[in-house]
């Protein structure tokens, strides 16, 4: 028997024009249905809402059973981090454009939540990465994503050149404007724009991605989640390394960038009858052309 719950967090893209409406709206909804509500921090302070307990994302963690994150794909990313320790799942209503994780549309979430929150639901799991930047033997940065650490050149230098290894094998020497080492979830994000395949969520894999390679011949290529996958700066200047949204510019020649499977994983619930094909047709409008 599925999960029904008691404490719900909605968290809001609180920059989004016409927010505070819909997070009212379904706030007002949870509660017809006997749940108790309370928003993200950001959320209440951003928004003004302040008839709900306001709690850190600790306190969500601590007391919280699920999370209703509005917005796009970018609110979900950085969210859905800070929640994966907690073990918190989570459901997203899309207002943004894509919505490839934040599947449900504002327009219909009544129809979709009401049987999620009873405990009727499709249960899913995604992989994170997660790794630092390495200088002289010293970590300089830790970060965690649930899309891809990218590897790039600086804005207006030329081509960066990045030695890969994998686990303890030498992979390539790749001079391109950069790298992409992606998760599943992100391989319809940028890895997508520069190239990559589309890799299913089921896959224990993670894919590496020139972007814009000076040689051809450098093709993406699908890798297993577990080891460790080293990036090395060998030349390049102003090199940066973004871990979805966290980043770190000027990366200096010999810095090492680690990336490896966390130890933690996203769990999104979906409507019952949610099919990734589905939202493949859907989003990348597959169906054109179908009669």
């Amino acid at each position: 028997m599925a999960k029904r719950f008691e404490h719900v967090a909605i968290v809001g893209k609180h920059q989004a024009r016409g927010i505070r409406p819909i997070l009212d709206e379904i706030a007002d909804f949870l509660m017809g249905l006997g749940l108790e509500v309370s928003l993200e921090r950001e959320t209440a302070l951003n928004t003004g809402i302040t008839r709900f307990e306001a709690l850190s994302n600790e306190e969500l963690g601590a007391q919280c059973d699920l999370a209703i994150v509005v917005g796009g794909d970018g609110t979900m990313l950085g969210f859905a981090r800070e929640m994966a320790r907690h073990g918190i799942p989570l459901v997203g209503i899309n207002q943004g454009r894509l919505g490839f994780i934040t599947d449900i549309s504002v327009d219909h979430f009544r129809e979709a939540l009401a049987p999620i929150l009873a405990g009727d639901y499709e249960r899913e799991h995604r992989a994170m990465l997660e790794g630092a930047v390495w200088r002289d033997g010293d970590s300089i940065f830790e970060g965690q994503a649930l899309n891809d650490v990218v590897v790039s050149r600086g804005a207006t230098a030329g081509m960066v050149e990045i030695k890969v290894d994998v686990g303890d094998e030498f992979v390539a020497n790749l001079r391109a404007d950069g790298v992409i080492v992606a998760s599943p979830t992100g391989s319809t994000a940028y890895s997508l724009s520069a190239g990559g395949p589309i890799l299913h969520p089921s896959i224990a894999g993670w894919l590496l991605v020139p972007i814009a390679s000076h040689a051809l011949s450098n093709r993406p290529i699908v890798l297993p989640d577990h080891g460790e996958v080293r990036l090395q700066i060998v030349a390049g200047r102003d090199a940066s390394v973004n871990f979805d949204m966290q980043s770190l510019a000027s990366l200096l020649h010999g810095d090492l960038i680690t990336v490896r499977r966390s130890a933690h994983k996203v769990c999104f619930l979906h409507p019952k009858g949610w099919s990734y094909y589905a939202t493949l047709r859907r989003k990348l409008r597959w169906y054109e052309g179908v009669s």
